[in-house]
């Protein structure tokens, strides 16, 4: 059977993987594909840092996800995933009895109130893992290519011109920001990031959330790594705000306790980057609708959920394709 998939991100792209492993045959249509460097689509623009969250649910998802990049890292690290130390902050609450991922994830340490940086709550360590997307999506698309899978580069319409062009009945909708029209969804929104890639050998994965969203994820086959960053809903500004630049390297520095090294914002930072998440009033939609799969508005947790999602499609084509099969063998 036949499935067309809108959208090559990194949703769209896993999905294709989970798909053909079942034995479907595929195609993929997108306005961008992997190697493009528009602002128009946020997976090659993310950090990328595998750090599950705890307040959004789908922990199966995110535990699948996480499973799956780990044992990559281990089998192939030309995708682009490493395994690194990694260490989140939040003041936004007095325990870790939110973070329930604390008995999934390797080595779990809850750093002493004593070792906490200033303003944090809680702390702890485990280990994880960082992506470069530079890598990692032309990596999927070399496999899906080897099994046959067509790349179709189109800016499509509506859902139905994608089975138009593929040939397909049934369709995964992975378009991101682009279900605002594709599905006529007015809960979409773009959340603007801005991040910097920096030259630094440093090489530990940090985070702080609560009042603040600051972090630092090392880049694999590079000298460098992002550090940012913000959140801004609705934004459409697509120009760097030179103000924030210096507030990141300021949080940067407090969050690693000056580990990091002196950041020059002349000499230092060999990009900078505005690009938009996907992101979603309400939450993710992740359904079966008639003959389409929906699976977007993961905003800036599209890597997190990734593979995870990526196994929820299957299953719900398994169960439209199996509704179908059956609808027809009763005409």
């Amino acid at each position: 059977m036949e499935v067309g998939i809108i959208g090559s991100g990194i949703i769209g792209l896993l999905s294709a993987l989970t798909l053909t492993d079942a034995g479907y045959k595929v195609s993929i249509v997108a306005r961008d594909l992997p190697g493009d460097e528009s602002q128009d689509w946020a997976s090659p623009w993310a950090g990328v840092s595998i750090y599950p969250h705890p307040d959004v649910g789908g922990h199966d998802l995110q535990t699948e996800n996480f499973k799956y990049f780990w044992a990559l890292a281990h089998r192939d690290p030309t995708s682009g995933v490493q395994v690194v130390k990694a260490t989140e902050y939040y003041d936004d609450r007095e325990d870790d009895t939110s973070i329930w991922y604390r008995t999934m994830v390797p080595r779990y340490r809850r750093i002493p109130k004593e070792k906490l940086i200033d303003g944090a709550k809680i702390g702890f360590t485990y280990t994880s893992m960082t992506i470069n997307p530079h890598f990692l999506l032309p990596w999927i698309q070399k496999q899906l290519k080897a099994r046959g899978v067509r790349f179709i580069r189109m800016t499509l319409g509506s859902i139905d011109e994608a089975r138009k062009i593929t040939g397909a009945k049934l369709i995964v909708h992975a378009s991101g920001l682009g279900a605002f029209t594709l599905a006529n969804d007015k809960n979409v929104e773009a959340i603007r990031g801005q991040t910097m890639f920096v030259t630094t050998d440093f090489d530990e994965l940090k985070m702080y959330q609560g009042s603040h969203y600051t972090y630092v994820i090392p880049r694999m086959f590079t000298n460098g790594a992002i550090i940012g960053g913000v959140s801004q809903p609705g934004s459409s500004d697509r120009e760097v705000d030179t103000k924030l630049r210096s507030d990141i390297v300021r949080r940067v520095q407090a969050l690693t306790g000056g580990e990091i090294g002196a950041i020059d914002l002349n000499k230092d930072v060999q990009k900078d980057i505005v690009a938009f998440r996907p992101g979603r009033k309400g939450g993710y939609r992740l359904e079966a609708e008639d003959q389409t799969v929906h699976a977007y508005g993961f905003a800036g947790l599209g890597y997190i959920f990734s593979y995870g999602v990526a196994l929820k499609v299957r299953e719900l084509v398994d169960t439209v394709a199996h509704d179908d099969k059956t609808s027809r063998s009763r005409l």
